[in-house]
């Protein structure tokens, strides 16, 4: 369940309702001024309507009060249904603010619909306490872990606004951001922290990760540097750019593994560039990650042998 707070939460029994044209102008419009509305347009002969409209009341029940759901058939309610260009049903809006935002069109799986409405509950806004804001993080988290960056971007964006002193929300935003491969935007975003929190571990993750973007840009093609590597183990600096192609491929397992190779050979090449680099990838990961305890773990052994 999503809550940023009850401060602006609808009433319980206010959450679910049948709109009809006469009221969409209250039921909807106004009401999304408070909270976010989704307008579930559907039929009684529409076979997909019987699936979606029953997941869209479990997500709106669990975000608990931060998003509500009006359902017009559109065999009754023709002239709003027309005036929003609703061509087939199930058909999805979500109204924030008076305005249109979001939506989609036919059933959706279980999981995408609670994405679509944390996102929108997010958007909510409100005074929440701080588990509210951890279950938010934690269901934009999700979104990147899923692929759906773009929506974890408005998501973190929504969070940091409610709580400017979130350095999770920044980082996190930056995150997305860098799956975008926006890492022009990632930079802006972390540049314009307030000073309070510039200095927290989330804002140093996303530096890390900002900075390991940056050289990926300039890395070569991981095929032609593995065969560099192959034909000449020495060449430490062919090595060093395939770490680098790896992790911005997202293989930051292999990427590490290459660097500790690397370390093994020549600690000091470079000023200790191979150990820099792990560093900077032990970073940008969380520090429970695998690939980071493992890195670690292997790298100390070297270290202390």
């Amino acid at each position: 369940m999503l809550e940023l707070g009850q401060g602006n939460a609808a009433p319980a029994g206010d959450l679910i309702k049948d709109g009809d044209d006469t009221t969409f102008m209250a039921d909807v419009v106004e009401a999304s001024q408070d909270v976010p509305v989704i307008v579930d347009f559907w039929a009684p002969w529409c076979g997909p309507c019987k699936q979606l409209t029953p997941a869209l009341e479990t997500a709106v029940n669990a975000a608990g009060g931060k998003v509500k759901l009006v359902k017009v058939n559109v065999d009754e309610n023709q002239q709003i249904a027309g005036q929003l260009r609703v061509q087939s049903i199930p058909t999805v809006y979500a109204f924030h603010q008076g305005q249109p935002v979001d939506g989609f069109q036919g059933a959706l799986p279980q999981s995408q619909i609670d994405e679509f409405v944390q996102k929108l509950a997010a958007m909510g806004g409100g005074e929440g306490d701080d588990g509210g804001m951890a279950q938010a993080l934690e269901a934009a988290d999700q979104m990147l872990t899923d692929g759906a960056a773009a929506d974890a971007a408005q998501t973190f964006a929504a969070i940091a606004q409610e709580d400017p002193q979130n350095a999770a929300a920044f980082g996190g935003m930056a995150r997305a951001y860098l799956a975008l491969d926006q890492a022009d935007q990632a930079e802006a975003v972390i540049n314009g922290v307030p000073a309070e929190i510039a200095e927290a571990p989330e804002i140093e993750a996303a530096r890390a990760a900002i900075d390991l973007a940056r050289q990926a840009e300039k890395a070569g093609p991981i095929e032609d540097l593995r065969t560099r590597v192959e034909a000449d183990p020495k060449d430490h600096q062919a090595r060093l750019d395939l770490a680098t192609a790896l992790h911005a491929s997202g293989d930051a397992e292999a990427a590490v593994n290459e660097l500790l190779e690397l370390f093994r050979r020549a600690p000091d090449w470079n000023d200790g560039a191979a150990k820099a680099q792990l560093f900077t990838i032990f970073e940008a990961l969380k520090p429970n990650d695998p690939v980071v305890l493992n890195g670690r773990r292997r790298l100390s052994s070297m270290i202390f042998a």
